[in-house]
Protein backbone atom coordinates (compact mmCIF):
# COMPACT_ATOMS: atom_id res chain seq x y z
CA UNK A 1 0.00 0.00 0.00
CA UNK A 2 1.24 3.54 -0.45
CA UNK A 3 -0.19 6.21 1.76
CA UNK A 4 0.51 9.84 0.61
CA UNK A 5 0.49 12.71 3.40
CA UNK A 6 -0.56 15.60 1.56
CA UNK A 7 -0.28 18.33 4.36
CA UNK A 8 3.59 17.10 4.62
CA UNK A 9 4.24 16.09 1.37
CA UNK A 10 5.54 12.69 2.12
CA UNK A 11 4.81 9.13 0.78
CA UNK A 12 4.99 5.75 2.52
CA UNK A 13 5.35 2.74 0.96
CA UNK A 14 4.35 -0.11 3.49
CA UNK A 15 4.24 -4.00 3.76
CA UNK A 16 1.64 -5.57 6.45
CA UNK A 17 4.57 -7.28 7.80
CA UNK A 18 5.81 -4.12 9.44
CA UNK A 19 8.37 -2.96 7.14
CA UNK A 20 8.13 0.55 5.20
CA UNK A 21 9.71 2.95 3.32
CA UNK A 22 9.57 6.93 3.69
CA UNK A 23 10.13 8.80 0.62
CA UNK A 24 9.57 12.83 -0.32
CA UNK A 25 6.50 13.58 -2.38
CA UNK A 26 4.87 16.62 -4.97
CA UNK A 27 1.60 17.10 -4.70
CA UNK A 28 -1.23 19.62 -6.17
CA UNK A 29 -0.31 23.40 -5.94
CA UNK A 30 -3.08 25.08 -3.26
CA UNK A 31 -4.62 27.15 -5.98
CA UNK A 32 -6.95 26.97 -9.06
CA UNK A 33 -5.01 26.41 -12.45
CA UNK A 34 -5.73 26.17 -15.84
CA UNK A 35 -4.34 23.41 -17.43
CA UNK A 36 -4.84 20.80 -20.46
CA UNK A 37 -8.14 23.06 -21.07
CA UNK A 38 -9.84 22.30 -18.05
CA UNK A 39 -9.84 25.29 -14.76
CA UNK A 40 -9.50 23.54 -11.55
CA UNK A 41 -8.55 23.49 -7.95
CA UNK A 42 -5.16 21.73 -8.27
CA UNK A 43 -4.80 20.16 -4.61
CA UNK A 44 -4.21 16.63 -4.17
CA UNK A 45 -7.70 15.21 -3.01
CA UNK A 46 -7.51 13.17 0.29
CA UNK A 47 -9.33 9.98 -0.55
CA UNK A 48 -9.04 6.40 -0.98
CA UNK A 49 -7.28 5.20 -4.86
CA UNK A 50 -6.35 2.29 -6.50
CA UNK A 51 -4.36 2.05 -9.21
CA UNK A 52 -4.89 -0.20 -11.58
CA UNK A 53 -3.35 1.06 -14.78
CA UNK A 54 0.30 1.78 -15.91
CA UNK A 55 0.37 4.13 -18.72
CA UNK A 56 2.80 5.30 -20.94
CA UNK A 57 2.70 8.85 -21.76
CA UNK A 58 4.78 11.00 -24.40
CA UNK A 59 5.29 13.90 -22.83
CA UNK A 60 8.75 12.90 -20.90
CA UNK A 61 8.67 16.60 -19.30
CA UNK A 62 5.66 15.78 -17.12
CA UNK A 63 6.06 12.20 -16.82
CA UNK A 64 9.60 11.87 -16.87
CA UNK A 65 12.43 10.40 -18.66
CA UNK A 66 10.35 6.92 -19.08
CA UNK A 67 6.86 8.44 -19.06
CA UNK A 68 5.40 5.95 -17.00
CA UNK A 69 2.09 6.68 -15.36
CA UNK A 70 0.05 4.91 -12.66
CA UNK A 71 -3.76 5.68 -13.36
CA UNK A 72 -5.64 6.11 -9.85
CA UNK A 73 -9.22 5.04 -9.81
CA UNK A 74 -11.52 5.72 -7.00
CA UNK A 75 -14.78 3.64 -5.82
CA UNK A 76 -12.93 0.74 -5.10
CA UNK A 77 -11.70 0.95 -8.88
CA UNK A 78 -15.10 1.56 -10.23
CA UNK A 79 -14.20 5.12 -11.52
CA UNK A 80 -11.12 6.52 -13.29
CA UNK A 81 -9.58 9.61 -12.63
CA UNK A 82 -7.42 11.85 -14.20
CA UNK A 83 -5.02 11.47 -10.87
CA UNK A 84 -1.67 9.59 -10.84
CA UNK A 85 1.51 8.72 -10.15
CA UNK A 86 4.34 9.52 -11.86
CA UNK A 87 7.85 11.21 -12.05
CA UNK A 88 8.81 14.86 -13.97
CA UNK A 89 11.21 15.70 -15.47
CA UNK A 90 12.29 18.34 -12.97
CA UNK A 91 11.45 16.12 -10.58
CA UNK A 92 14.31 16.18 -8.25
CA UNK A 93 14.82 19.71 -8.45
CA UNK A 94 10.58 19.72 -7.35
CA UNK A 95 11.46 17.01 -4.05
CA UNK A 96 14.44 18.91 -2.91
CA UNK A 97 12.27 22.01 -1.97
CA UNK A 98 10.34 22.77 1.27
CA UNK A 99 7.30 23.80 -0.59
CA UNK A 100 6.66 20.81 -2.59
CA UNK A 101 3.09 21.54 -3.61
CA UNK A 102 4.25 22.12 -7.30
CA UNK A 103 2.27 19.50 -9.10
CA UNK A 104 -1.45 19.88 -10.97
CA UNK A 105 -2.79 17.52 -8.46
CA UNK A 106 -0.89 14.27 -9.40
CA UNK A 107 1.48 12.64 -7.13
CA UNK A 108 5.13 13.30 -8.08
CA UNK A 109 7.93 10.82 -7.13
CA UNK A 110 11.86 10.41 -8.01
CA UNK A 111 12.82 7.94 -10.59
CA UNK A 112 13.90 5.64 -7.87
CA UNK A 113 10.89 5.15 -5.84
CA UNK A 114 8.47 5.38 -8.75
CA UNK A 115 11.04 1.77 -9.92
CA UNK A 116 10.25 0.64 -6.83
CA UNK A 117 6.01 1.16 -6.79
CA UNK A 118 6.19 0.02 -10.18
CA UNK A 119 7.86 -3.47 -9.08
CA UNK A 120 5.29 -3.44 -6.23
CA UNK A 121 2.60 -2.69 -8.71
CA UNK A 122 3.70 -6.08 -10.91
CA UNK A 123 4.11 -8.05 -7.78
CA UNK A 124 0.59 -7.02 -6.38
CA UNK A 125 -1.04 -8.20 -9.86
CA UNK A 126 -1.06 -5.07 -11.43
CA UNK A 127 -2.99 -3.12 -8.53
CA UNK A 128 -1.71 -0.82 -5.70
CA UNK A 129 -4.11 0.74 -2.95
CA UNK A 130 -3.28 4.21 -2.26
CA UNK A 131 -4.80 6.45 0.33
CA UNK A 132 -4.36 10.54 0.19
CA UNK A 133 -4.31 11.95 3.91
CA UNK A 134 -4.00 15.21 5.62
CA UNK A 135 -1.93 14.77 7.95
CA UNK A 136 -1.18 12.17 9.89
CA UNK A 137 -1.32 11.57 13.88
CA UNK A 138 0.90 9.21 15.14
CA UNK A 139 5.08 9.80 15.47
CA UNK A 140 5.92 6.07 14.87
CA UNK A 141 5.26 4.97 11.31
CA UNK A 142 4.72 1.24 10.80
CA UNK A 143 2.40 -0.52 8.59
CA UNK A 144 -0.71 -0.91 11.66
CA UNK A 145 0.03 2.88 13.36
CA UNK A 146 -0.38 4.56 9.63
CA UNK A 147 -3.64 2.51 9.05
CA UNK A 148 -4.89 3.49 12.20
CA UNK A 149 -4.35 6.84 12.02
CA UNK A 150 -6.84 7.18 8.55
CA UNK A 151 -9.61 9.14 9.97
CA UNK A 152 -12.40 10.16 7.60
CA UNK A 153 -11.55 13.62 8.46
CA UNK A 154 -8.02 13.58 7.58
CA UNK A 155 -9.43 11.83 3.96
CA UNK A 156 -11.90 14.67 3.20
CA UNK A 157 -11.10 16.35 -0.05
CA UNK A 158 -10.06 19.55 -0.48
Amino acid sequence: MVIIDTKYNVGYLTHPNGAYVEFPVATGQRRVVRYIGRVYAAATPNRSWIALSREIKGDRITFGKHGIFFRLFKNDGTEETSYGIHAHAYGDRMLDQQDRYKSMGCIIVSDQVLSVIETTFDLNGNKLPVITVSGLMSDIVTFANLIHTITPENQKDL
